[in-house]
């Protein structure tokens, strides 16, 4: 069974919603900021709502006999709230020795009492923890950003370095193609120099030297052939072979060509003569 609505009674400062079952509260039940005595004993409400501290002007507040564990943590705002009951409730250990009985006026009020102390060090424990896990959730973004902030400069860096070592592979290959190119003029200058140097000063010696060797090679078969003739005279003229027919010509050719030679000189020293004459 579900409470009334808040709008039905939106300034209500006192309200009894015992013995109805109630398993829940509406989400805008904590908008019924006037109440100052409100009675939600004999239910079976498992939790109250998470802004349940909105009820500021809560003086009163019955909870016997329902099946609530723990408190929200907003129950630490309710300032104003003098007495409690919490009892047949099955509550958390820590939190039910804080609230104790509830058998007279004096020990609800110090229910009362207890149970907001005690809910405000759970507010404050969680608040430091909130702080505390903000704080760190800062830290780890400010180390992130510094993280990413330090690969950024790195990644500067090795661009840069990168770029700067292009350049110089450039300068370098650069100054490699150009002295490639310089070695290669200097060769083929080189080359044109010494192809024009034999034309105008290698050539003209080498020509002696050729005719000077074809001239050898004549008379070494001059020889050879005056050589030949000698033997072949010496053979026909002294052995045995000279009544041969080869023999008999060349005795002849050889007498013929002595006598011619002693008439060329006969017509030579005529001529001298007369010529002296």
């Amino acid at each position: 069974m579900l409470s009334p609505g808040p709008a039905a009674l939106p300034k209500a400062t006192v309200l009894d919603l015992s013995c109805n079952n109630l398993i829940s509260l509406p989400s805008d039940f904590c908008s019924l900021m006037h109440l100052v005595k409100l009675d939600l004993s004999k239910n079976r409400l498992q939790q109250l709502p998470l802004d349940f501290g909105r009820l500021v002007n809560l003086q009163h507040l019955d909870l016997l006999n329902n099946r609530l564990v723990t408190l929200p943590v907003s129950f630490a705002q309710l300032k104003n709230l003098k007495w409690l009951d919490l009892k047949d409730n099955p509550l958390d250990p820590v939190l039910a020795k804080v609230a104790g009985d509830c058998l007279d006026e004096k020990q609800c009020k110090q229910a009362a009492v207890r149970v907001l102390q005690h809910m405000k060090v759970i507010q404050s424990e969680q608040d430091q923890e909130r702080q505390r896990k903000l704080q760190a959730e800062r830290e780890m973004e400010k180390k992130r950003e510094a993280e990413q902030r330090a690969r950024e400069a790195q990644e500067r860096e090795l661009r840069k370095r990168e770029k700067a070592e292009e350049k110089e592979r450039r300068r370098r290959e650069y100054d490699a193609q150009r002295a490639a190119k310089q070695e290669m003029e200097k060769k083929t200058k080189k080359e044109t120099v010494q192809t024009r140097k034999p034309a105008s000063s290698s050539r003209p010696p080498q020509l002696p030297r050729h005719k000077h060797s074809w001239s050898r090679s004549v008379l070494r078969v001059l020889l050879l052939v005056l050589l030949c003739i000698l033997c072949t005279l010496a053979v026909c003229k002294l052995t045995e072979l000279r009544h041969q027919p080869l023999c008999i010509s060349v005795n002849t050719l050889y007498e013929d060509v002595v006598a011619a030679v002693q008439n060329h000189k006969a017509l030579q020293n005529l001529l001298h003569q007369n010529s002296q004459q």
